[in-house]
């Protein structure tokens, strides 16, 4: 089953069903606390702690993690914003078993640089911290204190992962149950350190009744529907990739080219203006070149194409993409594919046929308007354009026009480099050749994407993404074949 990621009224949904069903807040509350506790003792050594509690449920939290690690011999302080009579539901209860001090919420509980336990607010927070709230934070920053967040950095949105004016920088974050959006997306993602997501005894069988459109990429997505060659089957089968080549720029064809045909497209032609030939036909000998647009438009064969990358900004550019959709071929649109419509985007919207559209923020803002987060403006993207979205970025976000919306939060930052979204081009179009899903071809090639990334390591160019795909293939396929054994 896909991951996925709540919204912070999603998952007070999911507590209410649980408590519908039979399990106590307070119960929940304590296993809560005792899951943020345990990550602490697992990776710090006993050390003086300050447990920063806020109002709410977030607070009641800190009042069990203080109680568990108090008994475990940790030297704990403790201090609550606001009076503790005005605290209410389950709160009170985990106050009345705390047995030690409450402090009132002022800098005096930072004195010593204690590891702090950040259970001010958590995702539920709408507006920025202010006051004392505010002023513990910038001291917590300030001197780059351990800091343990209890759900999310206080000052985080779970929904979107946008800063309300400050947030304490984390080490360590644990929430509970599914994650949310706001872990994923920047700059929460940053903040929050390590996160953890704990099991506090919330049954799976609550999704059941929450209508759930944001997911987790990865192999849970996705992995059921890779397309691995057949025993029987023989190059046709597995798809035919057009890419369209630019005269100058003539690398990012090349490296989207070798990227369709490593990830399993059967075949794989790259047009050619007639000046480049020689380049393209001196390149990688597995590709057909050829300058007949046309041609190749008209062989049903090719069932996929690649159009941007290299390729030029203008009317000719734009001409070759409607070309393409009208030709049935499934297209990935990036780079100038998507310039080249900047100043009339309604001229590709209407054209029928399958698009997925590979914009980094920049290309974006050349042809939508909306505002907002990345998972808010990759959607509405995708619901204006009727194509797939994939917004680049660190936390790259993929849409589909029909609400689904899928997180990735595996690209290391080597992938900012020239090229790298080149081969996220080739990647994507070598899935679609072989027939997967568009939305799921996005979000299966960003995760390949990023996985060769992370498995090369520091010093990354774009030339050495493709060259882990073998060992990153054979893992992916070791792990789908054990998750069907034991499923």
């Amino acid at each position: 089953m896909p991951t996925p990621l709540l919204t912070t009224a999603q998952m007070y949904q999911a507590d209410a069903a649980a408590i519908a069903g039979g399990i106590s807040g307070l119960a929940l509350m304590e296993a809560a606390g005792w899951q943020v506790a345990r990550a602490m003792r697992q990776r710090f050594r006993p050390r003086a702690v300050a447990v920063l509690c806020g109002p709410g449920n977030n607070g009641g939290d800190g009042f069990v993690v203080a109680r568990l690690l108090e008994a475990w011999g940790w030297p704990v302080k403790l201090a609550l914003l606001g009076e503790v009579s005005a605290l209410t539901g389950d709160a009170t209860a985990m106050v009345r078993r705390w047995k030690g001090a409450v402090r009132p919420l002022d800098l005096s509980i930072l004195d010593g640089d204690p590891l702090v336990v950040d259970a001010l607010f958590g995702a539920g927070l709408s507006r920025p911290l202010e006051g004392a709230a505010r002023e513990l934070v910038a001291a917590m920053n300030a001197r780059a204190l351990d800091v343990v967040a209890v759900d999310v950095p206080s000052g985080v949105s779970g929904d979107t992962g946008q800063l309300l004016g400050e947030a304490p920088q984390a080490r360590l974050t644990v929430s509970f149950f599914r994650p949310k959006p706001g872990h994923l997306l920047c700059p929460g993602r940053l903040l929050c350190g390590e996160l953890v997501i704990g099991d506090i005894g919330i049954p799976d069988k609550v999704l059941e009744g929450i209508s759930v459109t944001n997911c987790l990429n990865d192999i849970s997505l996705w992995g059921s529907q890779f397309p691995w060659p057949c025993p029987n089957g023989h190059k046709y089968d597995r798809g035919h990739l057009l890419i369209a080549g630019g005269a100058e720029m003539t690398g990012a064809a090349r490296l989207a080219a070798e990227a369709g045909r490593r990830v399993g497209a059967g075949l794989c032609t790259i047009q050619s203006p007639e000046a480049a030939l020689a380049v393209y036909r001196a390149g990688a000998p597995g590709c057909i070149v050829s300058s007949d647009w046309q041609a190749l438009l008209a062989d049903h064969r090719r069932n996929a194409a690649v159009l941007g990358p290299g390729l030029g900004v203008g009317d000719a550019t734009r001409r070759m993409v409607l070309e393409a959709l009208a030709a049935g071929k499934a297209c990935v649109l990036d780079a100038d594919a998507l310039t080249s419509f900047a100043a009339d985007p309604m001229a590709l919207w209407r054209a029928d046929g399958c698009k997925i559209l590979t914009p980094h923020d920049g290309e974006y803002a050349r042809l939508f308007k909306h505002q907002g987060d990345r998972l808010h403006r990759a959607r509405a993207a995708a619901a204006e354009s009727g194509a797939v979205l994939l917004l680049k970025g660190p936390d790259t976000v993929i849409a589909a026009p029909d609400g689904r919306a899928a997180i990735t939060a595996n690209a290391p930052p080597t992938l900012a480099t020239g090229g790298s979204g080149d081969v996220l081009a080739g990647l994507i179009g070598g899935l679609l050749a072989q027939g997967m899903e568009p939305f799921l071809a996005a979000c299966a090639a960003a995760w390949l994407h990023g996985e060769a990334a992370a498995a090369f390591g520091p010093g990354l160019i774009a030339e050495d993404i493709v060259p882990q795909l073998p060992a990153i293939l054979a893992g992916l396929q070791e792990a789908i074949a054990k998750g069907a054994h034991h499923g």
